[in-house]
């Protein structure tokens, strides 16, 4: 099984994302207020507050890559979860050396897996691995 606990940081992050995907204005009282977890250790919790940092500041350049690795979808169209999904595990690869490009991949499907429609795994490991075989040959 992955780290769980670096799961859990991975789940409180896409909470609070889609909390701002949905309206709520105030990110960083959403950040606060998500990502608070008491069970998480220091370092996990940093972890998911820079990922959640991260995201927020590459969405546009992370939608973009969504854009180009959809064919024949429209972004709009992509559920909110999923394309949240996506934009993280895209920013974790693009942005987050530190994680393996095999994990980033694994757990955005685990979240999918968890969050989303039962298709929806298939199609985040079909753009991320898109993704990744595109990032791997610049």
């Amino acid at each position: 099984m992955a780290d769980a606990p670096r799961r859990r940081a991975r789940e409180l992050v896409l909470q609070a994302l889609y909390a701002c995907e949905i309206g709520e204005n105030n990110p960083e009282e959403v950040q606060r207020r998500i990502i608070a977890d008491d069970s998480l250790s220091a370092r996990n919790l940093e972890f998911a507050r820079g990922m959640f940092t991260l995201v927020r500041q590459h969405q546009e350049w992370a939608d973009a890559q969504i854009t180009r690795l959809a064919t024949n979808w429209d972004i709009s169209r992509i559920a909110d979860l999923d394309r949240i999904v996506l934009r993280m595990a895209i920013v974790e690869l693009n942005h987050m050396p530190d994680t393996p490009v095999k994990v980033a991949i694994n757990e955005a499907i685990e979240l999918a897996k968890k969050f989303s429609t039962s298709e929806s795994s298939s199609f985040i490991n079909g753009i991320l691995d898109s993704f990744a075989k595109k990032a791997a040959s610049e």
